[in-house]
């Protein structure tokens, strides 16, 4: 009898959570497909979460673009761990390679010769690649390439202009920065220094152009006044925009007359930017890449350096050791633009103390382009003690990465 009384309560409770269920059941099929809305909504728009879903970036590599400019904006890239990079022609583009990119960087060289490289039909296809809401930075001339500068060859996508154009090649160096608020808060590595260095060649002197519709934020001011060369007039490149953001339809534009990419230690602030311009999350990078101590103080060439950087070349040529090791130690101390187009062949040098010097050289300015002949250059050498500091070097060099992309 208490057996029978015990399950008649069972099935009476078991008949009631049913019927509480079957009421509410048609409540949560209305809110399920909310609930995963708003998910998707909170959810950061992260897409490197897996290797199928990375950041696809790809660097117009055509007429225009300085080689070493291309390799530097592939290394900077490859310091990402949520990022994979390729090279991009013209008529890749043309054959809508931009439809499996999510972002596109034109690098530095001569913005009207890319310009003339990429044709009217290719034009057409950036902008309406950034308008569908994917990214784009340009870096010195890509910037130029960007802008809105009235009787000069550019795709105006960043409603800048450019000023005193007659005076481009005015020189370059180690350059200093400041940031804004908007920077600091996306380069926070460095948003405590009241003044950052990268190397800047030549880059274009930006204003804003008020008959464009395009409205840019600044997110660094150049403080540096370059003027060196061409005769070109003081006063002219400092309190100008360094680092310039805007929208452009769905997408986003970043413009840096500089060359991060170009810099030990700043690399970094590239990939950081391709990331802005898909609004998303910043990630960290190695401590081995992210050094902006590096340098303390501006280093713009002069005539006389550049006379003498020149000389360099020739003594890589027909020097003595002993005057290529001087020679390496002063393109080093000035940040040489040209050395990194020499050095690489010095690692094959008949002797070995200018080899083991080539490789600190390399590793000392982060030329992760050269990886492949530093290793080779380690794996190959014959001295036992030389052989060993190359293979610090070469390991310096590799720290840079993270470890997915090594």
């Amino acid at each position: 009898m208490q057996t029978r009384i015990n399950r008649n309560a069972v099935k009476t409770k078991v008949k009631a959570k049913l019927n509480r269920v079957a009421a509410f059941t048609p409540f949560m099929l209305l809110f399920i497909p909310w609930y995963f809305f708003l998910q998707q909504c909170t959810k950061p728009n992260d897409l490197s979460s897996s290797p199928s879903t990375k950041i696809q970036v790809g660097v117009f590599d055509g007429h225009g673009g300085a080689q070493t400019c291309v390799w530097e904006a592939v290394a900077a890239i490859r310091l990402d761990s949520g990022m994979n990079v390729r090279t991009i022609t013209s008529a890749e583009i043309a054959m809508n390679v931009l439809d499996s990119l999510d972002a596109l960087i034109i690098p530095g060289g001569g913005g009207s010769r890319q310009y003339l490289n990429l044709g009217k039909e290719n034009h057409d296809r950036i902008r309406q690649f950034v308008a569908s809401g994917k990214g784009a930075v340009g870096i010195c001339a890509g910037a130029y390439l960007f802008s809105s500068t009235p009787g000069y060859s550019c795709l105006q996508l960043n409603g800048a202009k450019a000023i005193d154009i007659e005076h481009d090649n005015r020189g370059h160096g180690v350059a200093k920065f400041t940031l804004t608020d908007e920077g600091k808060r996306l380069f926070p590595e460095i948003a405590d220094r009241d003044t950052s260095y990268v190397m800047y060649y030549e880059g274009p002197v930006f204003v804003n152009n008020e008959a464009d519709t395009i409205v840019y934020q600044t997110y660094a001011v150049m403080e540096s006044d370059v003027h060196e060369e061409g005769n070109a007039p003081k006063n002219m490149t400092n309190g100008k925009p360094f680092f310039t953001a805007n929208r452009y339809g769905k997408g986003r534009v970043f413009s840096s007359i500089a060359h991060p990419e170009a810099t030990p230690g700043m690399m970094w602030m590239i990939p950081r930017m391709v990331r802005w311009t898909l609004d998303m999350p910043i990630i960290g990078y190695t401590s081995e890449a992210v050094k902006p101590d590096l340098f303390e103080k501006e280093i713009l060439m002069s005539v006389t350096d550049l006379r003498k950087e020149s000389t360099c070349f020739d003594t890589f040529l027909y020097g003595t050791p002993e005057q290529k090791l001087e020679a390496l130690n002063w393109l080093q101390s000035h940040l040489s633009w040209s050395g990194k187009r020499w050095v690489q062949g010095l690692l094959y040098d008949g002797n070995p103390e200018v080899r083991q010097r080539a490789a600190k050289y390399i590793a000392d300015k982060q030329y992760l382009h050269y990886l492949p002949d530093l290793k080779a250059a380690w794996l190959s050498e014959q001295d036992t003690e030389v052989k060993k500091k190359m293979e610090i070097q070469y390991l310096r060099v590799l720290s840079l990465l993270p470890q997915t992309n090594k």
